[in-house]
C-alpha cells in the first residue's frame, strides 16, 4: 500500500511503495490532516482516480490514464510536438492537489478546464491562477470567454497591456506623425488622422495575437484539413515559453509568425479601409465647406493604402510584438519580476509606448518609400 500526505499549510505530496514502479502506482490512501475532512484517494490499477470525502462524498473522480499512452500529449491539446509522458502525470497530481485544496470539483470548473486537467496539459500553478482571477467579479466574467480565458491564465497582465496599447496609443501614434511630419504636418493632417484612426483599430489585435496563451483548445477532428492540422500545433506566440509536458519544434514556433501573420494582414487591410474610407469623407467635406483647401487635399488612395498597412502589420508589427511578448515580457522582465507587479506594470508600460513610437516611426518612412504618401511641399 503506497500512502500520500497533504497538507493545507504546506503543501506537499509524498508516495512510496515498495511494490510498484514509478510510473504504474499501486492503490494508495491521500489522508488530509485535519479533525473536519478526510479525504480518500483511491488509485486502482486500472488507473481510475477518485477522491472522496465524508462531507462532500465523490467530489472528485476521473481518469488520469496510465503507462506510455498518458502524459502531456493530450489528444494534441497541448498544441505541442508531444509532451513527457512523466510531466504529464506530474501536471495531473498538481491539479488534482490545487482542486483539492480549494474544495473545488471538476464539474465546478469550465469543462475546457476540466478536460485540460484530466489530458495532464496543465500544472497546479495555472489551476490556481485560475481560482485567483475568479474572484474578480470582472475577470470572472472574462474568463467564461475561450480568448480571454487562455490568454488571463498564461498572464494575469494581459488586460493592462492591453490597456497600455489603446490608451496610450493614440498620444504616441500622433507624437510620431508630429516627429517624422515636423513643419509639414498641418498640411499632411489627413494622412494624420488615417493613420491615428488605423492604429486605434489595430492596436488591440496588435495585443491579442501575439500573446501568449494556455491552449484549452479540444482535440483536432480526424476529418480536420491539412492546413488545419499544419498550424493546430502552433503557439499564440513563437517565443512563448512552453509548459510542462509541452513542447514546441523549430517549424511549429515558424508556424505561429505566419499564422499571426496572415491574421494581422486581415486587420491591418480592414482597420485601414475603414481609416482611409473615414478620412476621404472628412476630406470632401471640408473642401466643400473650406474652397481653399480644395487645393491643398487629395484623396488617400484607398486600396493600394490598405494593402500596404496590411503587409506593414503582417511583417514588421508582427515580429516587434512577437518579440515583445514572448521575449522581452515572458522571457527577461517577468522572471526578474514577478513578485513587484506594479513596477513590472511600469516597466512594461515603458517598453509598450516606446515600440508603439517606433512603429509609428517605421510606418510613416515606409509609407513615403512605397509611395503611398508623398512629402508635400
Amino acid at each position: 500500500m503506497a500512502t500520500a500526505a497533504f497538507s493545507r499549510l504546506t503543501p506537499h505530496f509524498t508516495i512510496s511503495s515498495p511494490n510498484a514502479p514509478h510510473r504504474h502506482l499501486s492503490p494508495f490512501s491521500l489522508t488530509y490532516p485535519s479533525t473536519s475532512q478526510f479525504l480518500n484517494l483511491s488509485l486502482s490499477s486500472t488507473s481510475s482516480l477518485q477522491l472522496h470525502s465524508p462531507r462532500r462524498p465523490s467530489f472528485l473522480s476521473f481518469s488520469i490514464g496510465g503507462g506510455d499512452d498518458s502524459g502531456g500529449h493530450g489528444g494534441g491539446g497541448g498544441g505541442g510536438d508531444g509532451g513527457d509522458g512523466d510531466a504529464g502525470e506530474r501536471n495531473k497530481a498538481e491539479a488534482i492537489m490545487a482542486l483539492a485544496e480549494a474544495g473545488r470539483s471538476l464539474d465546478s470548473i469550465p469543462k475546457d478546464l476540466a478536460a485540460a486537467i484530466e489530458a495532464g496539459r496543465i500544472p497546479g500553478s495555472i489551476v490556481h491562477r485560475f481560482f485567483e482571477l475568479e474572484k474578480s467579479p470582472f475577470l470572472g466574467w472574462l474568463l467564461r470567454f475561450g480568448g480571454f480565458k487562455e490568454r488571463l491564465l498564461a498572464d494575469d497582465l494581459f488586460l493592462t497591456k492591453v490597456g497600455i496599447e489603446c490608451g496610450v496609443g493614440i498620444f504616441t501614434k500622433t507624437a510620431a506623425e508630429l516627429e517624422k511630419r515636423r513643419e509639414n504636418f498641418s498640411k499632411e493632417l489627413d494622412f494624420v488622422l488615417a493613420d491615428v484612426v488605423m492604429a486605434i483599430i489595430a492596436d488591440f489585435m496588435l495585443v491579442w495575437l501575439p500573446a501568449p496563451t494556455v491552449s484549452l483548445r479540444p482535440a483536432l477532428a480526424v476529418s480536420a484539413g491539412g492546413l488545419s492540422k499544419l498550424f493546430y500545433g502552433c503557439p499564440d506566440n513563437a517565443f512563448q515559453v512552453a509548459l510542462a509536458g509541452t513542447s514546441y519544434s523549430f517549424v511549429q514556433r515558424i508556424g505561429a509568425i505566419v499564422r499571426n501573420g496572415a491574421k494581422l494582414f486581415a486587420v491591418g487591410t480592414s482597420a485601414s479601409l475603414v481609416g482611409t474610407g473615414v478620412t476621404n469623407l472628412l476630406i470632401t467635406a471640408r473642401k466643400a465647406i473650406d474652397k481653399s483647401f480644395a487645393g491643398e487635399a487629395e484623396d488617400i488612395p484607398i486600396l493600394s493604402t490598405s494593402a500596404a498597412y496590411g503587409v506593414y502589420m503582417s511583417v514588421s508589427s508582427n515580429l516587434r510584438y512577437q518579440v515583445l511578448a514572448g521575449v522581452i515580457e515572458q522571457r527577461i522582465l517577468e522572471p526578474l519580476l514577478h513578485e513587484h507587479k506594479l513596477v513590472l506594470s511600469a516597466v512594461c508600460f515603458a517598453v509598450r509606448t516606446g515600440n508603439t513610437f517606433l512603429g509609428s516611426l517605421m510606418w510613416v518612412d515606409y509609407a513615403r518609400w512605397i509611395g503611398i504618401q508623398r512629402v508635400r511641399e
